[in-house]
């Protein structure tokens, strides 16, 4: 079992050491990098990629730990005691699983992708250390213990909103995705676009890279706002020429809205422009 990358999925050689030490090791494998570099889409190309069912948890500011692993219903069994309804009597009818309870149970065992962790509350990640350690946790209400029945492969994704606690870091094997080179790129447009054409791909890619290396921009435009602004580039059929006379740190490519997000880095360039006009 070894995770060399798919048709769809351009992994690195780091990338692809990362995710099989982490198989190896059967600790998690927590991923970081710039927001669309391909983290989340990076589970599911493992689990594809090994034949595996995917699990994903996408995580949310409200949610907590314990959601991942269960909830007890006692406002439906309070209506159903009621109503008269004879489900009351079995507990085990008001307990909801979590993505956890459904990855431990699953027949083959699976890909569980917890998505984005950094976006709940500090203590998410502790709260869920001895259970992604030991594979089990205690069911309260039912007097259980949930065992994974074999580990699952488990991903966790994060954008660096806040740091996670070093207890929970040192039970990871880590992983930074960082940017992809101009090489790298061009491999990844391959398999998105693969009729591109090589004039317009080779002055698209000048241009991207020269609009994240513009200072003071607030938000650089990532992989797959890339893959966006190539899509219009050849929705509307544009000449090579068109990006060719376009220095993208004194003026505003064509189609900006797919690679410039927020107004602020759209004056930027508007006042880079004007600077540029005047000092001609």
């Amino acid at each position: 079992m070894s995770f060399r990358g798919t048709e769809t999925y351009v992994a690195t050689d780091d990338l692809r050491v990362a995710v099989n030490a982490a198989i190896a090791l059967e600790r998690p494998l927590l991923v970081k990098g710039e927001p669309g570099t391909g983290k989340t889409v990076l589970a599911y190309e493992v689990a594809k990629s090994l034949g595996r069912p995917l699990i994903p948890w996408h995580i949310k500011s409200t949610t907590k730990a314990q959601q991942g692993l269960y909830e007890y219903d006692a406002v439906s069994r309070l209506r159903d005691s009621q109503l008269g309804d004879a489900r009351v009597r079995d507990i085990s009818n008001y307990i909801l699983r979590g993505k956890l309870w459904e990855a431990f149970e699953a027949d083959i065992a699976p890909v569980l992708l917890i998505d984005e962790i950094d976006k709940a509350d500090i203590e998410f990640p502790n709260d869920l250390l001895l259970e992604l350690d030991r594979m089990e946790f205690y069911v309260y209400e039912t007097h259980q213990t949930v065992k994974a029945r074999q580990r699952p492969i488990v991903v966790i994704t994060s954008n660096n909103e806040k740091e996670l606690p070093d207890a929970f870091l040192r039970r990871c094997f880590f992983h930074y995705i960082r940017f992809p080179d101009r090489e790298t790129m061009e491999r990844i447009v391959d398999v998105h676009f693969p009729n591109l054409r090589r004039d317009l791909l080779r002055e698209a890619l000048t241009v991207f890279y020269q609009v994240r290396e513009v200072p003071g921009l607030k938000k650089r435009p990532s992989t797959s706002e890339l893959l966006d602004w190539l899509k219009l580039l050849m929705v509307e059929d544009l000449p090579a020429e068109v990006l060719r006379a376009k220095d993208a740190k004194t003026s505003i490519p064509p189609m900006y809205g797919a690679l410039l997000k927020n107004e602020q880095d759209v004056h930027l360039f508007e006042r880079l422009a004007f600077l540029a006009r005047r000092e001609r």
